[in-house]
């Protein structure tokens, strides 16, 4: 799963990245948890926009918006099928950008937090869907889930799950808003290579979500490495 990320990388460097039409507003984030608001990158007719969504999808149908809390995450190999996620996988989908995510490892002295990156330290999208609710009142909540899927080999003595990256090659397919044919989509929710990313371990801080400070990524007792 995905629990928790961060997004320090400076906004400029962000827009670029993502091709965005405008240099958001972003203030540096280590430790972004649900039902936070989080940035989201969506199309917008030919140009791309970084919106704010709410972290935890809360269906159109949706009577109570407190389901959200219970779909952080979606899991790849179901989105086709799961009233909650397949019409947002066929028309809703979006970038969640990030530079880093966390992960817990059972130990003898409890779970320990590792910070997980790309070797380069740059940004990545992690895949995701959003939705648009209404309450019979007006209130109105947009929302997102992070896609995950199968852990690859250097993640899984971690967990056996972990976000979808999508390479940037496929933004532009995961985005088009005319592509409604599942399956090109599916084929993009893959493990990335064992070799992008490496782990190190981090302060038991980040088990706070009020905790939010640069020392949260900084390496505990070991240096960084691959798992």
């Amino acid at each position: 799963m995905c629990g928790r990320f961060t997004l320090a990388t400076p906004a400029e460097r962000i827009a670029e990245h993502f091709r965005l039409a405008a240099v958001p507003v972003l203030q540096p984030r280590y430790n972004i948890a649900p039902s936070q608001s989080i940035a989201a990158v969506r199309a917008a007719g030919p140009q791309r926009e970084l919106v704010w969504l709410r972290w935890g999808l809360v269906p159109a149908w949706a009577r109570d918006p407190k389901v959200g809390y219970r779909m952080i995450n979606a899991r790849a190999e179901s989105l086709a099928e799961r009233p909650a996620y397949r019409t947002a996988f066929r028309r809703r989908r979006c970038l969640v950008p990030a530079d880093g995510f966390y992960e817990w490892k059972g130990t003898g002295r409890g779970k320990q937090p590792y910070h997980i990156r790309r070797r380069d330290g740059g940004p990545f999208a992690i895949a995701g869907l959003w939705e648009h609710w209404q309450s019979p009142d007006g209130e109105v909540i947009e929302s997102v889930t992070l896609v995950t899927t199968a852990a690859n080999a250097r993640l899984a003595p971690l967990h056996d799950r972990m976000p979808v990256l999508l390479a940037p090659a496929t933004y532009g397919i995961w985005l088009d808003p005319e592509l409604h044919d599942t399956r090109p989509l599916a084929a993009l929710l893959q493990p990335c290579p064992d070799d992008a990313l490496v782990t190190r371990p981090v302060s038991r801080r980040v088990n706070d979500p009020r905790e939010d400070d640069a020392g949260l990524i900084e390496a505990a007792n070991e240096p960084d490495r691959g798992v």
